[in-house]
């Protein structure tokens, strides 16, 4: 059932995103992060930021959970909106989480639909069909049915529909490269976007699976073979980098950790370059200092702006 939700403060005192007090805590952590290096570590990263984002700030902004986009169980989104009334037509910021291709749930990145939308930037925060039931291309697909849903219901939510924007991290990040680097994917009207921001992804399933021991992915990959399958020979054919044939139109951002896993860190560098050397396009890449490939997400709202600060500066520039 949907529902409207004012989301009040949390309990406790709220993390200001400009304060002062705090550098020595995000110092302090950054410190901890650098000391671990370049893993993925759910219950590190838990530890360091739940109890940072149960007292997030919330503050200004309304959420609408579980919004269907499709007939899956799986195709719902969340919405958050500023309470403030704007005469104007606001931006929309539409997510998709990662999680591995095999997890992952919109409910984690409430920390990124209350930070934007404390900016005035309508954000939608979507789920999408999960491997190994949904294999190859259901992510993408996911990505242009969200698309779809927020640009007709734009009035609804008081959106500008030519100001839209699509991002996307981790798994996330490797639908929405596909959805809008892949013309086969685009919604038949056209894709019209504002811009575009990749955060930390996987556009070449190829080259991990030829890379498994430098990357350190694990064999079988639980999540690479989830999603794209056991048939080795058609990974070529399923990784965005080798399918690129709509270089965007759209200003694109694409983003890596500091401390990134070395297969995205790799696949982000490759990306640019194809765009760049292939493709005649120049998109932005940006380092997120002093992070790695999860603590960058779960910083958001918590006083840290070392991913949130880059992405606003983007989403205000177009």
């Amino acid at each position: 059932m949907n529902r409207l939700v004012s989301a009040g403060s949390g309990d406790g005192e709220n993390v200001s995103s400009d304060s002062a007090s705090s550098e020595p805590l995000k110092s302090s952590i950054e410190g901890r992060i650098r000391a671990l290096g370049a893993v993925l570590d759910m219950p590190f990263t838990q530890a360091i930021y739940k109890p940072l984002l149960d007292r997030q700030p919330r503050e200004g902004v309304k959420v609408r959970r579980d919004l269907r986009y499709g007939s899956d169980e799986r195709q719902r989104l969340d919405i958050y909106e500023p309470e403030a009334q704007s005469a104007a037509l606001q931006s929309l910021l539409l997510l998709m989480p990662g999680g591995g291709f095999i997890r992952g749930d919109k409910a984690e990145r409430e920390n990124f639909g209350q930070r934007f939308a404390r900016e005035g930037i309508v954000t939608a925060v979507a789920n999408y069909r999960l491997a190994p039931l949904h294999q190859w291309p259901a992510g993408a697909e996911d990505v242009i049915a969200a698309y779809v849903w927020v640009r007709q219901n734009a009035a609804q939510l008081g959106v500008d529909p030519n100001r839209i924007f699509l991002a996307g991290e981790s798994a996330g990040a490797a639908h929405v490269a596909a959805a809008t680097l892949v013309r086969r994917f685009h919604p038949k009207e056209g894709l019209a976007i504002a811009g575009t921001v990749l955060i930390s992804g996987v556009y070449n399933a190829h080259l991990e699976r030829l890379a498994r021991m430098q990357f350190g992915v694990a064999t079988p990959d639980p999540r690479n073979e989830a999603y794209f399958g056991s048939d080795f020979a058609r990974y070529r054919q399923m990784s965005t980098v080798e399918l690129i044939d709509a270089p965007p139109a759209a200003p694109l951002l694409i983003t890596y950790a500091e401390l990134d896993l070395l297969g995205m860190q790799v696949q982000a560098g490759e990306l640019f370059a194809r765009l760049v050397t292939q493709h005649g396009y120049s998109p932005q890449l940006r380092i997120i200092r002093g992070h790695n490939h999860l603590t960058q997400v779960y910083a958001v709202n918590t006083g840290d702006e070392s991913l949130s600060a880059p992405l606003l500066e983007f989403l205000r520039a177009r």
